[in-house]
C-alpha cells in the first residue's frame, strides 16, 4: 500500500512537473514573438521615418544599399515565427524526425534573425529547449546542442554580418531620438535576460521530471517485484494445494472403491445367496423326491423356477443401481451438460460442448459409455493433461456415433492405457466400437460405435 501510495505521488508530482516545463516553453515562445515582431515594427517605423523626412540618402550612406521592401519585413517576420512555433509544439519520437525537425527550424531562425539584422539571437534558446525536451538519447542530442551553438556563434559573428550586408537594427534606429532608441535597445537586452532565466528555469523544471519520471520507474519495478514475489507465493501455495487435492482426491477413490466392493458384497449375499441358497436346498430335497413322489418333486422344480426368477429380477436391479443418477433424472443430453457445468464451476477450465446428433433414442447401455466416455475424457485432461481448455464434440456419421474429446494440456508421448482408457475399450468393444487416442499436441480421444435408431440428426449450438 506505502508502494502504491509513493507512485500515486511521484506520478501526480511529474504531471505538475512536465506542465510547468510546457508553460515555460510556451511563455517562451511568446516573449520571443513579441520580441522579434516589434523589432520589425520599430525598424519599419524608422525607414519610413527616413523617407518621409527626406533623409534617405543619409541612411543610404550608412547601410550602403536602398531598402527594398522594407514595410514587408513584419510580414514575412510573423508567417516565419507562426511556422517554427508550430514545428517547436509539435512532438517527434525518434532521431530522425528529430533531425529533419531541427533543420527547418535553424532555417527559421537564421531567416527571422537575419531579418532584423541579426540584433537578437535570443530564438536559439527555444531550439536548445526543443531538443533537450525530445526522447533521443544524449549522445545525439549533445551533437545537436553542438551544432545549435556553433549556429549561434555564427549568426553573432561580423563574417556573416558583413558577407550578408546585414543592416543592424541599431544603425535603422539612429531615426529615434537617442533616449528613445536607447530604450529600445535596453528593452531588446532586458527581454534577452528574461528569455535567458525563463531558458535555465526550463531546464531546471526538465531535470526534474526526469528525476522524478526515474523514481516513478523505480517504485514501480518495485512494487512489479513485490508483486512477482506474490505471485510466486501464490503459486507455491496452490502446488501444495493441488498435491494435497490429488493426494485426497486419490484417498477418496480408495474409500469409494471400498465402499462400492463393499456394497456389491452385500448385494450379492442379500440377492445371489439367498436364492442361490434357496435353489440348492429346493434341488437337493427335488433329487429325494424324484423317485418316491414325482409330483411333489414338480412342484418342488417350480417353487426353486420362481426363486430364480427372482434372483434374476434382484441381480438386475442391482445391476441398475449402478447407472449414473443423472441418467436416471434427464436426457442423456442434459445429464452431459449438466455434468459439463458442474465441472467448469468447480474448475474454472473453460469446457466446449458441440452435440450434432439426436440422443434420445440410445439404449440404456448406450447412454452409459457416452456419459463415462465424456466424464472419464474430462477428468482425465484435468487431472493429468493439466488441461485449461477442453472440447467435446458427439457428431453422427452414417451408422456411427462418434465422441471426440480434445484438449490443449500437456500431452503425452508415449500414452500407456490405464484403468479409464480400459474400461472405455471394454465397454466400446461390447457396443461393437472402437477408441483412438493421441498425445501430441495436447490429447485428443476418438470413440465410435454403431448406433442402433432412425437417421434424425438434431443440431445444438456449443455450449460454453
Amino acid at each position: 500500500m506505502a508502494v502504491e501510495m509513493e507512485a500515486f505521488k511521484n506520478r501526480n508530482e511529474a504531471g505538475m512537473i512536465d506542465r510547468i516545463s510546457y508553460q515555460l516553453l510556451y511563455l517562451m515562445i511568446f516573449i520571443n514573438g513579441i520580441t522579434v515582431v516589434g523589432q520589425a515594427l520599430a525598424t519599419k517605423h524608422a525607414i519610413s521615418g527616413f523617407i518621409r523626412e527626406g533623409n534617405i540618402l543619409d541612411y543610404m550612406m550608412v547601410i550602403g544599399k536602398i531598402p527594398y521592401y522594407y514595410y514587408k519585413v513584419p510580414l514575412a517576420i510573423s508567417l516565419f515565427y507562426i511556422a517554427l512555433a508550430l514545428m517547436l509544439v509539435t512532438g517527434c519520437n525518434n532521431h530522425v524526425e528529430l533531425a529533419i525537425k531541427l533543420l527547418f527550424e535553424v532555417l527559421l531562425v537564421g531567416a527571422i534573425s537575419s531579418l532584423i539584422g541579426f540584433s537578437y539571437t535570443g530564438l536559439v534558446f527555444l531550439l536548445m529547449a526543443d531538443t533537450m525536451r525530445c526522447s533521443v538519447n544524449w549522445n545525439k542530442r549533445l551533437v545537436y546542442i553542438i551544432l545549435i551553438s556553433l549556429f549561434d556563434i555564427a549568426m553573432n559573428s561580423v563574417f556573416i554580418r558583413k558577407m550578408f550586408m546585414v543592416t543592424s537594427v541599431s544603425e535603422t534606429w539612429s531615426y529615434y531620438r537617442s533616449d528613445i532608441a536607447s530604450a529600445l535597445e535596453s528593452g531588446v537586452n532586458a527581454i534577452s535576460l528574461i528569455n535567458t532565466f525563463l531558458f535555465i528555469m526550463f531546464m531546471v523544471f526538465l531535470t526534474l521530471e526526469q528525476m522524478s519520471e526515474k523514481e516513478r520507474i523505480r517504485v514501480l519495478n518495485v512494487r512489479l517485484e513485490n508483486t512477482n514475489n506474490q505471485l510466486t507465493e501464490a503459486n507455491s501455495q496452490l502446488e501444495d494445494a493441488n498435491r494435497k487435492l490429488e493426494e485426497y482426491a486419490k484417498e477418496s477413490v480408495k474409500v469409494a472403491q471400498t465402499r462400492e466392493r463393499n456394497r456389491l458384497a452385500r448385494e450379492i449375499h442379500d440377492t445371489l445367496g439367498h436364492s442361490l441358497t434357496g435353489m440348492v436346498t429346493g434341488i437337493e430335497a427335488s433329487i429325494i423326491l424324484m423317485d418316491i413322489a414325482p409330483d411333489a418333486a414338480k412342484e418342488q422344480l417350480k417353487a426353486i423356477e420362481e426363486v430364480g426368477r427372482q434372483g434374476i429380477t434382484d441381480v438386475r436391479q442391482s445391476v441398475k443401481a449402478l447407472r449414473p443418477d443423472m441418467l436416471e433424472k434427464m436426457d442423456l443430453d442434459d445429464a452431459i451438460v449438466k455434468m459439463l457445468d458442474e465441472m467448469k464451476k468447480s474448475t474454472g477450465i473453460s469446457i466446449g460442448y458441440i452435440c450434432q446428433a439426436d440422443l434420445k433414442h440410445l439404449n440404456q447401455d448406450e447412454e452409459d459409455v457416452i456419459y463415462r466416455i465424456v466424464q472419464e475424457s474430462t477428468t482425465n485432461s484435468i487431472r493429468h493433461g493439466k488441461a485449461t481448455k477442453i472440447q467435446i464434440e458427439i457428431t453422427r456419421e452414417k451408422q456411427f456415433l462418434k465422441v471426440k474429446v480434445r484438449d490443449n494440456g500437456i500431452g503425452c508421448g508415449d500414452v500407456t492405457k490405464g484403468f479409464g482408457l480400459h474400461h472405455m475399450e471394454e465397454r466400446l468393444h461390447l457396443l461393437g466400437g472402437d477408441l483412438h487416442y493421441e498425445g501430441g499436441h495436447g490429447f485428443l480421444l476418438e470413440t465410435w460405435f454403431p448406433v442402433r435408431w432412425g437417421n434424425e440428426v438434431v443440431e445444438r449450438g456449443e455450449h460454453d
